[in-house]
């Protein structure tokens, strides 16, 4: 004779469940570091976020494209200089760098937009004591740095301008960031005026050979260039056309230049590295692939004596003077650099230029005492709804609520574990929105509890012993508990789909628990439930808190028997 439905074998199930577990903890202790602890996010372990927002000539907005390019090449970048944890994310037109930890400063520099170009030197004039002052540009004057081309194992010194670290330079009068945010309308219109007066193409006296442009094109540098304010926000930065001459400033606001178009594309780096060395300091060698190698070596060679300019992001990094042809392509940098300076342009320009350009709009940095104090935070919030939970459980089922606590305590067991082998596999890291989502996981978790044991109360009260209304009780508050676990995945997928950043972290956990949910009562809950049930010191209506359902239940069974003995009684008199 076959079981009633819902009737196990509680002992295969829970020994299913012993076999993931191993499994589990042996991957997360025999894989990766053996470290058994999650990764963390920025609001519980410290670090930084920066978010970037995109801008375009135009003022329109970006496309999907261009916004999915820029993240891959951001996320290389970090990759690159070799932090761990970090994430790089979309969110609308905005790209969020958040990379916990201590390594963070170096974010702040991955959005430059690295759009690199060689140009010449046409005209060059340094910016006046009193002007730099009023333009609020501090350090003082630049030292003259050396760009060194290498052929044959001799070195070859040029002279160039000095560079450190300032800030980016303004365009036209009209350019420049207020204090209040501009609109994309306004953005654009200072573009296209800054590239009127700074990229006008008589600026180049080379470009029109007609009588008389020299003189133009030289009161044409002079209005430009005195117009130039060597300040804070430059509106053509990302946004200058390669192919029209160029007005601006070195990175310290200490020289103003007028220089042609660009003759080599950044594009052509091949490789880019920081190296010290003890009479120059830090310098940056810069490898050109084979085009782009071809390209310098004619250069160099028909330019000797002339002043090419290297310019990232519309600023002059360096200014050299061209001593002799450097025919294999390797180019150093030098200057007033510093490890982190170096490294950083080593960087960007390794890892390619931005297909767009974007302004640092907010960069936080959260301290590791702040976010340890979140995590606490954090933890005991949980501990106190795990408590209220587990008080409730015992007080009101008894043992029903000790296998409550003991599968809540095996389910913490599982979630540790996958969310360690996770933070490996996919870097996912846990911040304060996914622990709100395992807390509310909780009560997820407990409510399919709750289902199965009232429902196993209904069955007892229309009569069946706590042994027959388990297998009953299981089937129909199964469909439930399916029904309400589906919708809360599907929520938390929708949600997942939709939002961004911490949200995504909180559907994210929302949803894993609401899966190892149906693992720990299908394959813990449920047999325990029926193991007890078939003991018969455990199913004591005492120790099983049952009691007054089983009275009840007892009742009805006896006022059923009665009915029957006097239908029998009536039935023979007749």
């Amino acid at each position: 004779m076959a079981p009633p439905a819902g009737t196990i074998r509680p002992g295969r199930y829970l020994s299913f469940f012993v076999l993931i577990i191993v499994a589990l903890y042996s991957l997360v202790f025999l894989t990766g570091d053996g470290e058994p602890t999650p990764k963390l996010g920025i609001d519980l372990q410290g670090g930084t976020r920066v978010t970037l927002t995109a801008r375009t000539p135009d003022g329109q907005e970006p496309s999907q494209e261009q916004l999915d390019q820029a993240r891959q090449i951001i996320e290389t970048r970090v990759n690159g200089i070799g932090v761990s944890g970090a994430e790089v994310v979309l969110d609308g037109t905005n790209v969020v760098i958040t990379v916990p930890g201590e390594e963070g400063e170096q974010a702040k520099n991955l959005g430059r937009t690295a759009k690199l170009g060689f140009r010449t030197v046409i005209n060059a004039q340094p910016v006046q004591q009193g002007q730099q002052g009023q333009q609020g540009q501090q350090g003082e004057q630049g030292q003259d740095g050396q760009d060194q081309g290498q052929q044959n194992g001799q070195d070859g010194q040029d002279q160039q301008d000095g560079q450190g670290d300032s800030p980016d330079a303004e365009g036209s009068p009209q350019g420049g960031g207020g204090s209040q945010p501009q609109s994309d309308e306004e953005i654009a219109r200072e573009i296209r005026e800054a590239q009127q007066v700074r990229q006008n193409p008589a600026l180049d006296p080379g470009r029109n050979p007609q009588q008389g442009a020299s003189q133009q094109a030289m009161q044409l540098q002079q209005q430009a260039m005195a117009g130039l304010t060597c300040s804070a926000n430059d509106p053509l930065v990302g946004n200058d056309d390669p192919e029209r001459p160029l007005v601006t400033c070195n990175e310290e606001g200490t020289e103003k230049y007028v220089l042609s178009p660009v003759f080599l594309e950044g594009t052509q780096v091949d490789d880019a590295s920081a190296q010290f060395d003890p009479q120059q300091g830090w310098l940056v060698n810069l490898q050109f692939k084979s085009e782009g190698r071809d390209t310098w070596a004619d250069y160099t060679a028909q330019n000797t004596g002339a002043n090419a300019a290297f310019v990232l992001d519309t600023r002059v990094v360096s200014a050299p003077t061209i001593n002799e042809p450097i025919p294999n392509g390797r180019t150093q940098i030098s200057g007033d650099f510093t490890d982190a300076e170096a490294q950083n342009l080593a960087d960007i320009l390794k890892y390619g230029s931005l297909p767009l350009s974007f302004e640092s709009s907010d960069a936080t940095t959260v301290s590791p005492t702040l976010g340890l104090a979140s995590l606490e935070a954090g933890l005991i919030a949980g501990a106190i709804g795990i408590a209220l939970v587990f008080v409730y459980c015992l007080l009101y089922y008894r043992m029903l609520g000790v296998l409550t606590v003991l599968s809540l305590a095996l389910s913490a067991t599982i979630v540790y574990g996958v969310l360690v082998l996770l933070g490996r596999w996919i870097g996912f890291t846990l911040d304060l929105a996914g622990v709100a989502g395992f807390i509310i996981a909780i009560g997820v978790t407990a409510d399919s509890f709750v289902v199965y044991f009232e429902r196993l109360k209904d069955e007892m009260r229309d009569g069946k012993t706590f042994r027959s209304a388990t297998p009953r009780a299981w089937v129909r508050a199964r469909r439930t508990i399916l029904a309400s676990d589906a919708i809360m995945f599907l929520c938390a997928g929708v949600l997942y789909a939709l939002a961004v950043g911490e949200v995504r972290g909180f559907a994210f956990t929302l949803g894993m628990s609401t899966v190892l949910d149906l693992i720990v009562v299908f394959l813990v809950t449920h047999p325990l439930v029926a193991m007890v049930s078939r003991s018969k010191k455990l199913s004591s209506p005492k120790l099983s808190g049952l009691g007054t359902v089983q009275r009840l239940g007892g009742q009805r069974r006896g006022g059923v028997h009665i009915s029957q003995a006097k239908a029998a009684t009536n039935t023979k008199g007749a």
